[in-house]
C-alpha cells in the first residue's frame, strides 16, 4: 500500500542538506517536490528521496538504484538514507542539477469572460 510522505521526512532531508536559503519543499498530492534555488530537482515520495537522472547526478550511479518516483514517472535515483545523512556532496549535486534546469513557467491566470 502506498502511503503519503510524512512532513518529518521532508524536514529531515532539508536538515541534512543544510542551506535553508537554497532548498525548499512543496507539498503535492501527499508527497513533496524538492527545490534547489526554486527549481524542482527531486521528489520525496513514500518517505524516500528520488533525484532526477541527469549528467549532473551521475555521481549517484552505482550508489543508488533506479526506480520511478510515482506510478508512471520516469526512473529517478532512489537515494538511500545513509547517502542522505552521510554524503556531504549531495547538496552540491542537487544545486548543480538546478543550475541546468529552466525556472518553472509562471502560471497564467485564467481570464473570465
Amino acid at each position: 500500500m502506498v502511503m503519503a510522505t510524512r512532513k518529518e521526512t521532508a524536514d529531515f532531508i532539508l536538515d541534512q542538506l543544510g542551506l535553508p536559503d537554497r532548498f525548499s519543499v512543496k507539498a503535492m498530492f501527499g508527497e513533496f517536490a524538492l527545490y534547489a534555488d526554486g527549481k524542482p530537482v527531486a521528489f520525496i515520495c513514500d518517505d524516500q528521496l528520488f533525484v532526477k537522472i541527469m549528467p549532473e547526478s551521475a555521481a549517484l550511479e552505482g550508489r543508488c538504484e533506479r526506480a520511478p518516483a510515482y506510478p508512471g514517472s520516469k526512473d529517478h535515483y532512489l537515494v538511500p538514507e545513509d547517502v542522505i545523512a552521510g554524503d556531504r556532496t549531495l547538496a552540491g549535486l542537487l544545486l548543480r542539477i538546478g543550475e541546468d534546469l529552466p525556472l518553472p513557467k509562471a502560471k497564467r491566470s485564467k481570464k473570465r469572460g
